[in-house]
């Protein structure tokens, strides 16, 4: 292509829309390990306690009308910030869904779920 059109080779790709590219020989490995730890750092997390799940085991997400609502401008922020991470982490995609459901009117309970 390069005797065709005029274009210059950066040589292999390592950064794209945010997300860190790692090419082996055998395997690409895509990570968003920054933008993971901006998240936290945007939502004054960045010294929280690790866990191994996404969501806790057998946790039951529902409507929660008489719980104390919360900024919902704030919740959608945090959920959508998930949504983008779910490019390099499928395995949160069940979590990040059932936190979706519930962006019209999150409570204490909903935020404490994605936090």
């Amino acid at each position: 292509m390069m005797t065709e059109f005029e274009m210059s080779d950066l040589g292999l790709l390592s950064y794209y829309l945010g997300i860190e590219v790692e090419q082996q020989k055998s395997r690409v490995s895509l990570r968003q390990s920054a933008y993971a730890k901006k998240i936290l750092s945007q939502f004054k997390m960045a010294d929280c306690n690790a866990t191994k799940h996404p969501m806790e085991p057998k946790t039951q997400l529902h409507k929660d009308l008489e719980g104390t609502p919360v900024d919902a401008t704030e919740y959608r922020r945090i959920v959508g910030c998930l949504r983008y991470l779910l490019h390099t982490r499928p395995d949160l995609s069940y979590s990040v869904g059932m936190a979706s459901r519930y962006m019209e009117r999150p409570t204490i309970m909903h935020h404490r779920m994605v936090k």
